[in-house]
Protein backbone atom coordinates (compact mmCIF):
# COMPACT_ATOMS: atom_id res chain seq x y z
CA UNK A 1 0.00 0.00 0.00
CA UNK A 2 1.84 3.58 -1.31
CA UNK A 3 1.58 5.85 1.60
CA UNK A 4 -0.06 8.67 0.83
CA UNK A 5 2.24 12.62 0.91
CA UNK A 6 1.39 15.70 2.39
CA UNK A 7 1.14 17.66 -1.02
CA UNK A 8 -1.57 14.80 -1.98
CA UNK A 9 -3.67 15.96 0.87
CA UNK A 10 -2.67 19.48 0.51
CA UNK A 11 -4.72 19.28 -3.54
CA UNK A 12 -7.20 17.20 -2.21
CA UNK A 13 -8.62 20.08 0.59
CA UNK A 14 -7.70 17.90 3.29
CA UNK A 15 -6.41 20.74 5.17
CA UNK A 16 -9.79 23.13 5.00
CA UNK A 17 -10.91 23.38 8.41
CA UNK A 18 -14.92 25.38 9.64
CA UNK A 19 -15.05 28.87 10.75
CA UNK A 20 -13.16 29.67 13.52
CA UNK A 21 -15.86 30.70 15.69
CA UNK A 22 -17.70 26.99 15.14
CA UNK A 23 -14.46 25.07 16.29
CA UNK A 24 -14.24 22.38 19.46
CA UNK A 25 -11.57 23.62 21.36
CA UNK A 26 -10.76 20.03 22.01
CA UNK A 27 -9.29 19.76 18.40
CA UNK A 28 -6.79 22.35 18.82
CA UNK A 29 -3.77 19.99 18.78
CA UNK A 30 -4.82 19.21 15.18
CA UNK A 31 -4.73 23.00 14.22
CA UNK A 32 -2.20 24.45 12.54
CA UNK A 33 -3.46 27.69 11.90
CA UNK A 34 -5.95 30.00 11.61
CA UNK A 35 -6.03 31.82 7.74
CA UNK A 36 -9.16 34.45 6.98
CA UNK A 37 -11.15 33.11 9.91
CA UNK A 38 -11.06 29.62 8.93
CA UNK A 39 -8.69 26.83 10.78
CA UNK A 40 -6.61 25.06 8.42
CA UNK A 41 -5.56 21.56 9.58
CA UNK A 42 -1.76 20.04 10.45
CA UNK A 43 -1.74 17.52 7.56
CA UNK A 44 1.49 16.41 8.74
CA UNK A 45 -0.58 14.54 12.07
CA UNK A 46 -2.97 13.35 9.13
CA UNK A 47 -0.62 11.87 7.69
CA UNK A 48 0.71 9.92 10.83
CA UNK A 49 -2.82 9.23 12.39
CA UNK A 50 -3.88 8.09 9.09
CA UNK A 51 -0.90 5.71 9.06
CA UNK A 52 -1.71 4.26 12.85
CA UNK A 53 -5.48 4.23 11.52
CA UNK A 54 -4.63 2.08 8.01
CA UNK A 55 -2.50 -0.58 10.70
CA UNK A 56 -5.51 -0.95 12.99
CA UNK A 57 -7.66 -1.76 10.49
CA UNK A 58 -5.35 -3.48 8.10
CA UNK A 59 -4.94 -6.21 11.10
CA UNK A 60 -9.23 -6.63 12.16
CA UNK A 61 -9.55 -7.33 8.58
CA UNK A 62 -7.07 -9.78 9.00
CA UNK A 63 -8.89 -11.43 11.87
CA UNK A 64 -11.90 -12.20 9.59
CA UNK A 65 -13.91 -9.08 11.48
CA UNK A 66 -16.16 -6.62 9.35
CA UNK A 67 -15.65 -2.79 9.72
CA UNK A 68 -19.04 -0.96 9.32
CA UNK A 69 -18.98 2.55 7.50
CA UNK A 70 -21.46 4.96 7.98
CA UNK A 71 -21.73 8.39 5.86
CA UNK A 72 -25.12 9.72 5.23
CA UNK A 73 -24.17 13.24 3.86
CA UNK A 74 -25.15 13.89 0.38
CA UNK A 75 -21.15 14.80 -0.01
CA UNK A 76 -19.86 11.20 1.00
CA UNK A 77 -22.44 8.55 0.27
CA UNK A 78 -21.73 7.98 -3.27
CA UNK A 79 -17.94 7.50 -2.66
CA UNK A 80 -18.25 5.51 0.85
CA UNK A 81 -20.51 3.16 -1.08
CA UNK A 82 -18.43 3.09 -4.24
CA UNK A 83 -14.98 2.23 -2.16
CA UNK A 84 -17.02 -0.05 0.43
CA UNK A 85 -18.13 -2.29 -1.70
CA UNK A 86 -14.72 -3.50 -3.50
CA UNK A 87 -13.59 -4.75 0.11
CA UNK A 88 -16.78 -6.11 0.62
CA UNK A 89 -18.01 -4.45 3.55
CA UNK A 90 -21.03 -3.48 4.91
CA UNK A 91 -22.02 0.63 5.13
CA UNK A 92 -24.75 2.44 5.69
CA UNK A 93 -25.27 5.85 3.27
CA UNK A 94 -29.47 6.13 3.41
CA UNK A 95 -30.00 6.75 6.91
CA UNK A 96 -29.06 5.39 10.15
CA UNK A 97 -31.52 2.93 12.10
CA UNK A 98 -32.03 3.90 15.80
CA UNK A 99 -30.65 0.67 17.87
CA UNK A 100 -28.67 -0.83 14.64
CA UNK A 101 -26.11 -1.27 17.07
CA UNK A 102 -27.53 -1.76 20.44
CA UNK A 103 -30.81 -3.58 19.40
CA UNK A 104 -28.85 -5.52 16.64
CA UNK A 105 -30.99 -8.69 17.00
CA UNK A 106 -34.39 -6.66 15.66
CA UNK A 107 -32.35 -5.25 12.93
CA UNK A 108 -31.06 -8.96 11.98
CA UNK A 109 -34.86 -10.07 11.88
CA UNK A 110 -35.84 -7.14 9.38
CA UNK A 111 -32.96 -8.29 6.90
CA UNK A 112 -34.64 -12.06 7.50
CA UNK A 113 -37.99 -10.39 6.22
CA UNK A 114 -36.01 -9.25 2.87
CA UNK A 115 -34.95 -12.38 2.36
CA UNK A 116 -38.19 -13.92 2.66
CA UNK A 117 -39.55 -12.03 0.36
CA UNK A 118 -37.20 -13.41 -1.85
CA UNK A 119 -37.66 -16.85 -1.14
CA UNK A 120 -41.38 -16.28 -1.66
CA UNK A 121 -40.74 -14.66 -5.51
CA UNK A 122 -38.77 -17.73 -5.70
CA UNK A 123 -40.88 -20.67 -4.60
CA UNK A 124 -44.13 -19.21 -6.35
CA UNK A 125 -45.71 -17.88 -3.42
CA UNK A 126 -45.59 -14.34 -3.78
CA UNK A 127 -47.88 -14.70 -7.33
CA UNK A 128 -50.76 -16.42 -4.68
CA UNK A 129 -51.28 -12.54 -3.55
CA UNK A 130 -53.63 -10.46 -4.60
CA UNK A 131 -52.26 -7.51 -6.66
CA UNK A 132 -52.61 -5.35 -3.83
CA UNK A 133 -50.99 -7.36 -1.33
CA UNK A 134 -47.95 -8.06 -4.11
CA UNK A 135 -47.58 -4.33 -4.45
CA UNK A 136 -47.04 -3.73 -0.17
CA UNK A 137 -44.41 -6.03 -0.49
CA UNK A 138 -42.82 -4.65 -3.21
CA UNK A 139 -42.96 -1.44 -1.55
CA UNK A 140 -41.51 -2.92 1.76
CA UNK A 141 -38.83 -4.84 -0.43
CA UNK A 142 -37.95 -1.97 -1.82
CA UNK A 143 -37.68 0.31 1.72
CA UNK A 144 -35.91 -2.64 3.49
CA UNK A 145 -33.24 -2.45 0.22
CA UNK A 146 -32.52 1.05 0.76
CA UNK A 147 -31.31 1.12 4.15
CA UNK A 148 -30.60 -2.14 5.42
CA UNK A 149 -29.75 -3.89 1.70
CA UNK A 150 -26.04 -2.61 2.64
CA UNK A 151 -25.56 -4.38 6.05
CA UNK A 152 -27.24 -7.91 4.69
CA UNK A 153 -24.12 -9.95 4.74
CA UNK A 154 -23.64 -8.77 8.41
CA UNK A 155 -24.37 -11.50 10.40
CA UNK A 156 -22.95 -10.05 13.84
CA UNK A 157 -21.71 -7.25 15.62
CA UNK A 158 -18.87 -5.21 13.39
CA UNK A 159 -15.44 -5.51 14.88
CA UNK A 160 -15.18 -1.23 13.99
CA UNK A 161 -17.15 1.62 12.66
CA UNK A 162 -15.85 4.15 10.41
CA UNK A 163 -17.83 7.49 10.45
CA UNK A 164 -17.38 10.01 8.28
CA UNK A 165 -18.40 13.04 9.95
CA UNK A 166 -19.14 12.50 13.90
CA UNK A 167 -21.40 15.49 14.61
CA UNK A 168 -24.36 13.81 12.12
CA UNK A 169 -23.68 10.57 12.71
CA UNK A 170 -23.59 11.40 16.90
CA UNK A 171 -25.92 8.31 17.42
CA UNK A 172 -23.94 5.78 15.82
CA UNK A 173 -20.98 7.09 17.84
CA UNK A 174 -23.07 6.81 21.24
CA UNK A 175 -24.01 3.31 20.26
CA UNK A 176 -20.59 2.27 19.38
CA UNK A 177 -19.38 3.39 22.85
CA UNK A 178 -22.30 1.84 24.75
CA UNK A 179 -20.79 -2.00 23.17
CA UNK A 180 -17.28 -1.15 23.42
CA UNK A 181 -16.88 -1.29 19.53
CA UNK A 182 -13.75 0.73 18.05
CA UNK A 183 -14.53 4.33 16.36
CA UNK A 184 -12.21 5.25 13.31
CA UNK A 185 -13.74 8.93 12.06
CA UNK A 186 -12.74 11.33 10.08
CA UNK A 187 -12.62 14.40 12.21
CA UNK A 188 -13.30 17.97 10.86
CA UNK A 189 -12.44 21.11 13.12
CA UNK A 190 -15.98 21.15 14.72
CA UNK A 191 -15.62 17.86 15.83
CA UNK A 192 -14.95 16.04 19.24
CA UNK A 193 -11.87 13.94 19.39
CA UNK A 194 -12.38 12.85 22.73
CA UNK A 195 -15.36 10.71 21.84
CA UNK A 196 -13.10 8.84 18.70
CA UNK A 197 -10.72 6.02 19.30
CA UNK A 198 -8.47 6.75 15.81
CA UNK A 199 -9.23 10.00 14.63
CA UNK A 200 -8.23 11.35 11.47
CA UNK A 201 -8.25 14.90 11.17
CA UNK A 202 -9.52 16.37 7.91
CA UNK A 203 -12.04 17.99 6.05
CA UNK A 204 -15.04 15.55 5.66
CA UNK A 205 -17.31 18.36 3.88
CA UNK A 206 -15.34 18.15 0.62
CA UNK A 207 -16.03 15.17 -1.61
CA UNK A 208 -12.05 15.19 -3.24
CA UNK A 209 -11.10 15.17 0.97
CA UNK A 210 -13.10 12.05 1.65
CA UNK A 211 -12.13 10.52 -1.69
CA UNK A 212 -8.39 10.30 -0.85
CA UNK A 213 -8.99 9.53 2.82
CA UNK A 214 -11.37 6.66 1.97
CA UNK A 215 -8.89 5.21 -1.12
CA UNK A 216 -6.41 4.80 1.85
CA UNK A 217 -8.70 2.96 4.50
CA UNK A 218 -10.03 0.68 1.58
CA UNK A 219 -6.63 0.04 0.21
CA UNK A 220 -4.95 -0.72 4.08
CA UNK A 221 -8.73 -3.24 4.70
CA UNK A 222 -7.97 -4.71 1.19
CA UNK A 223 -4.34 -5.75 2.32
CA UNK A 224 -5.66 -7.53 5.45
CA UNK A 225 -8.13 -9.45 3.51
CA UNK A 226 -5.38 -10.55 0.90
CA UNK A 227 -3.19 -11.56 4.30
CA UNK A 228 -5.88 -13.14 5.66
CA UNK A 229 -6.86 -15.33 2.32
CA UNK A 230 -2.95 -16.22 2.16
CA UNK A 231 -2.82 -17.08 5.73
CA UNK A 232 -5.53 -19.36 5.12
CA UNK A 233 -4.34 -21.17 2.20
CA UNK A 234 -0.50 -21.94 3.98
CA UNK A 235 -2.28 -23.46 7.23
CA UNK A 236 -2.94 -26.81 5.28
CA UNK A 237 0.28 -27.47 3.79
CA UNK A 238 1.74 -26.30 7.15
CA UNK A 239 -0.64 -29.55 8.79
CA UNK A 240 0.19 -32.03 5.70
CA UNK A 241 3.52 -32.96 6.79
CA UNK A 242 2.62 -33.56 10.33
CA UNK A 243 0.58 -35.64 9.44
CA UNK A 244 2.96 -37.82 7.08
CA UNK A 245 5.41 -37.86 10.00
CA UNK A 246 3.51 -38.78 12.89
CA UNK A 247 3.48 -42.58 11.52
CA UNK A 248 7.49 -42.20 11.62
CA UNK A 249 7.58 -40.90 15.07
CA UNK A 250 5.64 -43.96 16.25
CA UNK A 251 6.75 -46.71 14.18
CA UNK A 252 10.03 -47.47 16.48
CA UNK A 253 8.25 -47.47 19.65
CA UNK A 254 6.48 -51.12 19.45
CA UNK A 255 6.10 -51.84 22.41
CA UNK A 256 3.71 -48.57 23.38
CA UNK A 257 2.38 -49.78 20.18
CA UNK A 258 0.88 -52.96 21.94
CA UNK A 259 0.01 -51.25 24.91
CA UNK A 260 -2.12 -49.06 22.81
CA UNK A 261 -3.55 -51.50 20.77
CA UNK A 262 -6.25 -52.37 23.30
CA UNK A 263 -7.37 -48.84 23.41
CA UNK A 264 -9.21 -48.22 20.07
CA UNK A 265 -12.45 -49.92 21.26
CA UNK A 266 -12.76 -46.69 23.74
CA UNK A 267 -13.81 -44.28 20.18
CA UNK A 268 -17.27 -45.23 21.14
CA UNK A 269 -16.71 -42.15 23.65
CA UNK A 270 -15.49 -39.35 21.71
CA UNK A 271 -17.48 -36.12 21.59
CA UNK A 272 -20.35 -36.04 19.85
CA UNK A 273 -19.91 -33.67 16.64
CA UNK A 274 -20.80 -29.96 17.03
CA UNK A 275 -24.47 -28.45 16.20
CA UNK A 276 -24.47 -25.44 14.33
CA UNK A 277 -25.86 -23.13 17.34
CA UNK A 278 -26.05 -20.15 15.56
CA UNK A 279 -29.69 -21.79 13.59
CA UNK A 280 -30.82 -20.77 17.13
CA UNK A 281 -32.74 -17.71 16.92
CA UNK A 282 -30.43 -15.18 18.82
CA UNK A 283 -27.43 -17.05 18.46
CA UNK A 284 -23.97 -15.54 16.50
CA UNK A 285 -21.11 -17.04 16.07
CA UNK A 286 -18.86 -15.93 18.52
CA UNK A 287 -21.62 -16.12 21.26
CA UNK A 288 -21.58 -20.08 19.96
CA UNK A 289 -18.20 -20.26 20.11
CA UNK A 290 -18.77 -19.28 24.07
CA UNK A 291 -21.52 -21.86 25.00
CA UNK A 292 -19.60 -24.67 22.99
CA UNK A 293 -16.19 -23.57 25.17
CA UNK A 294 -18.58 -23.89 28.07
CA UNK A 295 -19.68 -27.71 27.11
CA UNK A 296 -22.71 -26.91 24.89
CA UNK A 297 -21.81 -28.52 22.03
CA UNK A 298 -25.36 -29.86 20.72
CA UNK A 299 -28.57 -28.51 20.70
CA UNK A 300 -29.66 -31.54 23.12
CA UNK A 301 -26.55 -29.97 25.54
CA UNK A 302 -28.40 -26.35 24.78
CA UNK A 303 -31.60 -27.59 25.64
CA UNK A 304 -31.09 -29.00 29.18
CA UNK A 305 -29.09 -25.80 30.05
CA UNK A 306 -30.61 -22.72 32.29
CA UNK A 307 -30.82 -19.96 31.14
CA UNK A 308 -29.82 -17.77 33.83
CA UNK A 309 -26.15 -19.71 33.84
CA UNK A 310 -26.18 -19.16 30.02
CA UNK A 311 -26.64 -15.74 30.57
CA UNK A 312 -23.63 -15.79 32.79
CA UNK A 313 -21.46 -17.58 30.47
CA UNK A 314 -21.88 -15.16 27.75
CA UNK A 315 -21.03 -12.13 30.36
CA UNK A 316 -18.06 -13.61 31.35
CA UNK A 317 -16.74 -15.15 27.92
CA UNK A 318 -17.51 -11.28 26.70
CA UNK A 319 -19.09 -8.17 28.11
CA UNK A 320 -20.39 -7.89 24.35
CA UNK A 321 -22.77 -10.40 24.83
CA UNK A 322 -23.87 -9.23 28.55
CA UNK A 323 -27.21 -7.38 26.45
CA UNK A 324 -28.20 -11.27 24.50
CA UNK A 325 -31.54 -12.69 26.15
CA UNK A 326 -31.16 -16.96 26.25
CA UNK A 327 -34.48 -17.26 27.94
CA UNK A 328 -35.67 -19.02 24.78
CA UNK A 329 -32.82 -20.74 23.52
CA UNK A 330 -33.19 -24.00 25.47
CA UNK A 331 -37.10 -23.86 23.70
CA UNK A 332 -35.69 -23.54 20.55
CA UNK A 333 -32.80 -26.07 20.57
CA UNK A 334 -35.14 -28.57 22.26
CA UNK A 335 -36.75 -28.12 18.85
CA UNK A 336 -34.08 -28.26 17.09
CA UNK A 337 -32.85 -31.22 19.06
CA UNK A 338 -36.12 -33.16 17.79
CA UNK A 339 -36.12 -32.14 14.38
CA UNK A 340 -38.72 -29.84 14.45
CA UNK A 341 -37.22 -27.54 12.14
CA UNK A 342 -40.84 -26.36 10.36
CA UNK A 343 -42.18 -25.98 13.78
CA UNK A 344 -38.19 -23.68 14.95
CA UNK A 345 -39.03 -21.21 11.87
CA UNK A 346 -42.65 -21.04 11.91
CA UNK A 347 -41.61 -20.27 15.69
CA UNK A 348 -38.91 -17.80 14.99
CA UNK A 349 -40.85 -15.82 12.56
CA UNK A 350 -43.56 -15.45 14.87
CA UNK A 351 -41.30 -13.94 18.16
CA UNK A 352 -39.33 -11.23 17.53
CA UNK A 353 -36.02 -11.21 18.24
CA UNK A 354 -35.87 -14.55 19.61
CA UNK A 355 -37.51 -13.00 22.61
CA UNK A 356 -40.65 -14.34 23.72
Amino acid sequence: MAKVEVKQLLEAGVHFGHLTRKWNPNMAPYIYMERNGIHVINLYKTVAKLDETNEALRKIAASGRKILFVATKKQAKDIVADKVSKVNMPYITERWPGGMLTNFVTIRKAVKKMASIDRMKKDGTFMTLSKKERLQVDRLRAKLEKNLGSISEMTRLPGALFIVDTMREHIAVKEAQKLNIPIFAMVDTNCDPRDIDYVVPANDDASKSIDIIMEQVTAAIAEGLAERKSSKQEAPKKDAPKKEASPKAETPKKEEAKVEAPAAPVAKAAPAKADDLTKVEGIGPKAAEALVNAGFVTFADLAKGDAEKIKTILTEASSRMAHLDPTSWPKQAQMAADGKWDELKEWQDNVKGGVE
